[in-house]
C-alpha cells in the first residue's frame, strides 16, 4: 500500500474541488485532488450548462481563465412553456447569465488549478475515509488500477457530489454535520447535446417545461444557435421515468429539432434540497454538490460551488495555521455559505415542498397567472413583493385556482419567515441545536399550511 501525506486532500474534480485546491495551493500548501475519471474524461460532468452569476467568480481561477468555455453570452431570459394552458411565460433572468460548454470549462478549472500548484491523482476511487478515536477524519483510503492508497491529510475536503460516498463512511455521531439526507431531497437527470442543421429562433433564451408528471421537468439551453444542451430531470422520490425515451419524444414534437445529431450524453443526480444545515466536522468539510450547495428550484450549482470551495479553501489554510481543525474553528465555512446564498436557497426549497402538494394542472394554471418579473424575483432571491395592482391582476387571471393561489400566498409568508430566521444561523456550534428547534418549528407550519409530506 502506498500513503501520501498531504496538507489538504480534496475529492473530486468538479467546481467546488478544483477552486478550493486553488485557494489553498495559491497560499503555498500542499493539496492533491482524487478523482475517480481518467485524466481525459476528469471534467466532463452531466450539466445543463447555464451559468447564472457568470460575472462573478472567485480569484484563484478567475473568469478570465474561464471565459472562452462560455459558448453563448446572449442569453438573457427564460422561456417557461406551459402547452396545456396554451401559454409561455417570459421570464427575465436577472444578472450576467451565459451558457457554457461544461466539458471546456471542466478542463481550464483543472488547469486553473494545477497552475496554483493542485497535484492531481486520476484514475483514483476512494472507498472510505480514516478517522481517529476522536472522531477527527485525517485521510482517505482509495484504489488505483488495483492498487490501494492512502492519503493523510490535516483537512480533508468532500467535493465528490451528490450523495457521496464519504459521508456514508464517516462516523459524524457527535458532531454537527448534516446527516438529514435521503433519496427524496435529489433529483436524477439525463442530459444530451445535439446539433442541429438550422439555427434556432430561442438561440437567446433558456426553454424549460413541465413532463406528464409535476415531478419532472424538460430543459433546452442553446450552447450556440445550432448547439443544444437539452435534457429530462425527475424527483428521485416519484415513480422513475423513462428518461431517454421521453426526452426524445419530446424533441420529435419540436420542428426545429429535426434530423439533431447527438454529439454527447451523460446522467447525474443533483440535489433539489436546502443546503447542508452543517458541512463541517473535525477535520472535514462537505463542498459544492455534496453540501446541497445548489439552486433547488433552477438546479444551478457551478456558482455556489465556486465559492464553497473558496471558502471551505480558506478556513483550511486558518485551521492549519492555527493547528486547529475542530468543527468550532471549522464553523466559519458554514456561516459563510448560509451568508451568501444558503438562506436564500433554504427559502426556495420551500416552493419544491408546495409544488408536491398540488395537482400538476392546478399548478399549471396558477403559474400561468403570474407576473414573470415577480416569478423571476422569486426564483433568484427566494422572495418578492407584490403591489395591489399586481395582486388583482392575478386575482383575475388566476380565476379557477384561488384556493390554490391563497395557499401560495400564504406559503410565501412561510418562506420569508424561514429566510428571516436564516439570518440568524448562529456564529458558533453552540446555538445550533436551538436556531434548528426554530427552523424545524417553523417547517412544520410549512407541512401544514401545503398539506406536503414532510420532506426532512
Amino acid at each position: 500500500m502506498t500513503t501520501f501525506e498531504y496538507d489538504v486532500a480534496i475529492v473530486g474534480a468538479g467546481t467546488a474541488g478544483c477552486y478550493a485546491g486553488a485557494t489553498i495551493s495559491d497560499a503555498g500548501y500542499d493539496v492533491v485532488i482524487v478523482e475517480r475519471k481518467d485524466e481525459e474524461e476528469a471534467g466532463h460532468i452531466a450539466c445543463g450548462d447555464a451559468l447564472k452569476g457568470a460575472d462573478k467568480f472567485p480569484k484563484s481561477i478567475p473568469k478570465s481563465e474561464i471565459e472562452s468555455s462560455f459558448t453563448n453570452t446572449d442569453v438573457d431570459h427564460g422561456l417557461f412553456d406551459i402547452p396545456r394552458e396554451n401559454a409561455t411565460l417570459d421570464i427575465p433572468v436577472p444578472g450576467e447569465l451565459a451558457v457554457i460548454d461544461r466539458w471546456e470549462y471542466g478542463r481550464q478549472i483543472i488547469d486553473g488549478a494545477e497552475r496554483a500548484g493542485t497535484e492531481f491523482h486520476y484514475d483514483t476511487v476512494v472507498q472510505d475515509v480514516l478517522q481517529d478515536d476522536t472522531g477527527r477524519v485525517y485521510g482517505l483510503k482509495a484504489i488505483k488500477q488495483g492498487e490501494p492508497r492512502t492519503y493523510e491529510a490535516d483537512v480533508v475536503l468532500d467535493g465528490a457530489g451528490a450523495l457521496s460516498i464519504l459521508q456514508d463512511k464517516a462516523d459524524f455521531e457527535g458532531t454537527t454535520f448534516d446527516t438529514n439526507v435521503r433519496y427524496s431531497q435529489f433529483s436524477s437527470a439525463y442530459r444530451e447535446v445535439i446539433e442541429v442543421d438550422e439555427p434556432v429562433e430561442w438561440s437567446d433564451a433558456l426553454v424549460i417545461k413541465p413532463t406528464k408528471r409535476s415531478a419532472g421537468y424538460l430543459w433546452y439551453f442553446p450552447r450556440t444557435p445550432t448547439e443544444i444542451n437539452v435534457g429530462l430531470g425527475f424527483q428521485m422520490n416519484e415513480e422513475p421515468m423513462q428518461l431517454v425515451e421521453d426526452l426524445r419524444e419530446d424533441i420529435s414534437q419540436r420542428p426545429e429539432l429535426k434530423n439533431a445529431t447527438v454529439k454527447d450524453k451523460l446522467g447525474a443526480a443533483l440535489p433539489t434540497r436546502r443546503p447542508y444545515d452543517s458541512a463541517v466536522a473535525p477535520g472535514f468539510m462537505a463542498i459544492g454538490d455534496a453540501a446541497a450547495h445548489v439552486n433547488p428550484i433552477s438546479g444551478g450549482g457551478i456558482a455556489g460551488a465556486a465559492y464553497a470551495g473558496q471558502y471551505a479553501g480558506e478556513k483550511a489554510i486558518e485551521a492549519i495555521e492555527e493547528d486547529d481543525v475542530s468543527e468550532e474553528n471549522l464553523w466559519e465555512y458554514n456561516e459563510r455559505v448560509m451568508d451568501h446564498y444558503g438562506a436564500r436557497y433554504a427559502a426556495l426549497d420551500v416552493y419544491n415542498i408546495f409544488a408536491t402538494a398540488y395537482d400538476l394542472d392546478d399548478l399549471l394554471g396558477l403559474l400561468a397567472a403570474m407576473p414573470a418579473e415577480k416569478l423571476s424575483d422569486a426564483l433568484y432571491s427566494g422572495s418578492a413583493n407584490v403591489g395591489l395592482g399586481l395582486k388583482l391582476q392575478v386575482l383575475i387571471k388566476s380565476f379557477g385556482h384561488w384556493d390554490t393561489l391563497k395557499n401560495l400566498y400564504d406559503t410565501k409568508k412561510l418562506a420569508d419567515r424561514l429566510l428571516d430566521h436564516y439570518e440568524t444561523y448562529p456564529s458558533s456550534p453552540e446555538g445550533f441545536a436551538d436556531w434548528q428547534r426554530k427552523r424545524d418549528r417553523i417547517m412544520d407550519d410549512i407541512y401544514a399550511e401545503t398539506g406536503a409530506e414532510a420532506k426532512y
